[in-house]
């Protein structure tokens, strides 16, 4: 697996600013996860910093070896967000809190140096829990409560529902935004997004349909990965599904299917995905779950899964 981290410290944020691009350019083919294959276990069930809230998005800083989940905070607004870094084995190693966030459903690492930025939603239009960011804001990742986001460091301000994810290894950037009720899908190299160049988007596609509850998002090459489902108390009404997205076409390419990876955890609900290279070298699609304790109770646990490609 990888190498754990330590926090690391305050720094400069970026700036600029994105905005919509014109032409898309054919991303260049890759090999695509098969979704049959045989789903391994990270760890899980885990309490995070925050013992009260479910897990959301999850990111991987393949250059220094981190791994970050986010979830909502306790007793915050609803829609304050704590990122979590967290160990392979699922000891919270530090966490910062990012106040009237969001909801959390993707966040990107972005390793530079050995600093991580995070590419993390933020001011939400709604505190009850259910609000989504407005913008796209990209922070250095520190042990300490963030109460606030400097402007310099936000991007595609005014938006109606944001989110970010990242290809590791093609060191890309999407961005899944709500546009005049539909969501899209861009991509831009990180060199270029972190510098605000519109221009340099690489794709902008429509997310196909699809009639279940989104739960998160990520992307390799020329395919994106979309989670889907809900909370389930009974095993035999498993719904989390996994398909894929051609992003040169805007079309499913594999899927639905069904994943039945910890099938035994009580009110399983699928929560994240992103992409991470392992230590061995494999390439791993990675989706979590949020479960609560058997016979009830107000914990909250992270589950970590993954497929190699």
């Amino acid at each position: 697996m990888f190498r754990a981290g330590a926090a690391v410290g305050a720094g400069a944020l970026g700036s600029g600013v994105l905005a919509a691009g014109t032409a898309n350019a054919a991303l260049p083919a890759s090999p695509e996860f098969d979704l049959g294959a045989t789903p391994h276990h990270l760890f899980g069930p885990k309490i995070l910093a925050e013992t009260h809230h479910s897990m959301q998005g999850l990111t991987f800083d393949d250059v220094n070896r981190r791994l970050f989940v986010v979830q909502a905070e306790n007793g915050g607004s609803g829609s304050d967000l704590v990122i979590n870094q967290v160990s392979a084995g699922g000891t919270v190693l530090g966490s910062m809190t990012i106040k009237k966030a969001g909801h959390g459903v993707s966040i990107a690492a972005e390793p530079v140096g050995d600093v991580t930025y995070i590419w993390v939603e933020c001011d939400t239009d709604r505190n009850d829990g259910e609000g989504r960011g407005t913008a796209l804001a990209r922070v250095q990742f520190k042990n300490i409560v963030r109460t606030s986001i400097a402007d310099s460091a936000k991007f595609f301000r005014g938006s109606d529902t944001i989110t970010a994810a990242v290809d590791p290894v093609n060191k890309r950037l999407m961005v899944r935004r709500k546009e005049n009720g539909s969501f899209y899908l861009s991509v831009w190299p990180l060199s270029k997004a972190r510098e605000g160049k519109s221009a340099d988007r690489l794709v902008r596609v429509k997310q196909p349909s699809y009639g279940r509850t989104f739960q998160g998002y990520t992307f390799y090459g020329q395919y994106a990965y979309l989670f889907y489902g809900d909370g389930q108390t009974n095993p035999d009404n498993i719904n989390s599904t996994i398909r894929t997205v051609d992003l040169n076409t805007g079309e499913f390419t594999r899927g639905p299917a069904v994943t039945r990876a910890g099938a035994s955890l009580t009110y399983r609900e699928p929560e994240g995905m992103a992409i991470h290279r392992m230590d061995s070298g494999e390439l791993a699609l990675f989706f979590g779950f949020a479960s609560r304790p058997k016979g009830g109770g107000a914990n909250r646990y992270a589950n970590l899964y993954y497929k190699l490609l």
